[in-house]
């Protein structure tokens, strides 16, 4: 592997860490070394680690065969769940990542509307090939895209009428996830339907991640209707899993019944494992009122760090919204990436884990407790650190 890594999020200099387990909330590496899990696999392990309800789903799907090379009953379920969830997804396909989500709605869009154009926004990140930062990445698909400012409703506007016409869909995060858990503008996701419904194109929601904010995502929340929405992440129980559905006039061109559908392939598109899994978890564990209280422990966590930073007159803050937030460093630009990175390490010292780009994304074992252990640590690392952040 070049680097010895085969996902390049997880390096980090000078050596990235190795772990050997994990249980509940809590992680261990090579050396023996414990911590407390604030990633959450990037938002993907919301269900913490060895969930014992998940376990037995997996093992009760491999006792009844792990690739039966036709239709199973677990994808039904699954898929009847989440239509249930999300009632703007009147029909839906799965895909093995939230990458291959987000590529097959850009792609459904343009087939859809028979246009090229694709709004983008700056900080955007969709998957490993639909990246948007400062510069675009090099191995992005080769779609025609149009990026504009996040949360700026004017710039938006203004570019989708003036390319009314050539624009197939526009794609977008209710909330920016690596771009720095920057949530969108209610006024300014509202104007991105309007406008695209007043051009003809497709709107987008990735949800992927801002999914775990209700039990309905984000657009519930906002009480808005997506055209396309993907799904990605902790719906597979934990397992490789992606999604996209929308209104059923779309995604009915996937209807092998049809003359003239469109094939979307995929070996593991409905593997046993990740479906069942997936049920398991949304009908059994990630209940309404269980991810509205992660949600609050999330709210509370940001408020008692950005009370904290206040306090010790900190150039850091707490962006986001629920279970999910990011460091934030206002001091001088030149020293933010430098900065955060210090913060990564002096609470990987003292047993926290979060990502190095200061990330977390807390799961279900992550409880009040926990929670007030950690701002006692921020406390301890924000007196050694005086006069730095």
């Amino acid at each position: 592997m070049p680097g010895g890594n085969t996902r390049t999020i997880l390096f980090f200099d000078p050596f990235p860490i190795c772990m050997t387990r994990g249980e509940g909330c809590r992680l261990q590496d090579a050396d023996g070394h414990e911590y407390v899990d604030l990633l959450g696999e990037y938002t993907a392990g919301i269900y913490g680690h060895s969930n014992a309800v998940i376990q037995q789903a997996v093992i009760d799907a491999l006792n009844n065969g792990v690739s039966l090379s036709a239709h199973n009953r677990a994808e039904l379920r699954l898929a009847t769940l989440i239509r249930e969830r999300y009632p703007s997804i009147e029909l839906v396909r799965f895909t093995n990542s939230g990458t291959e989500a987000n590529l097959m709605a850009v792609a459904t869009a343009i087939a859809f509307t028979q246009r090229t154009r694709v709004l983008v926004f700056d900080g955007a990140y969709h998957g490993s090939l639909l990246k948007f930062g400062d510069p675009p990445s090099p191995i992005n698909v080769p779609h025609s895209f149009l990026v504009a400012p996040y949360n700026d409703a004017a710039a938006a506007r203004s570019i989708i009428r003036r390319h009314a016409a050539e624009l197939a869909c526009i794609l977008v995060e209710p909330m920016l996830g690596s771009g720095g858990c920057i949530p969108g503008d209610p006024p300014f996701l509202r104007v991105l339907a309007e406008e695209a419904r007043a051009a003809g194109a497709l709107l987008i929601f990735d949800e992927i991640q801002t999914s775990r904010l209700s039990s309905g995502g984000r657009q519930a929340l906002l009480g808005m209707t997506p055209d396309l929405t993907t799904l990605g992440k902790y719906h597979g129980g934990g397992l490789s899993f992606g999604a996209f559905g929308g209104r059923a006039g779309i995604m009915s061109l996937y209807d092998p019944r049809r003359a003239g559908h469109l094939a979307h392939a995929g070996t593991f598109n409905n593997n046993v494992l990740s479906m069942s899994a997936g049920f398991a978890g949304l009908s059994k564990l990630l209940t309404p009122e269980a991810l509205d209280a992660l949600n609050q422990r999330g709210d509370r966590l940001r408020n008692g760090l950005n009370a904290l930073f206040a306090e010790f007159h900190s150039p850091l803050s707490a962006t986001g919204m629920g279970s999910l937030m990011n460091f934030q460093f206002g001091g001088e630009p030149s020293l933010a990436k430098t900065a955060i990175s210090l913060l990564f390490f002096d609470l990987l010292e003292r047993g926290y884990y979060c990502a190095p780009r200061g990330f977390i994304a807390l799961s279900l074992p992550i409880d009040e407790t926990v929670l007030e252990r950690f701002l006692d640590v921020m406390r301890d690392v924000l007196r050694s650190r005086r006069g730095i952040f």
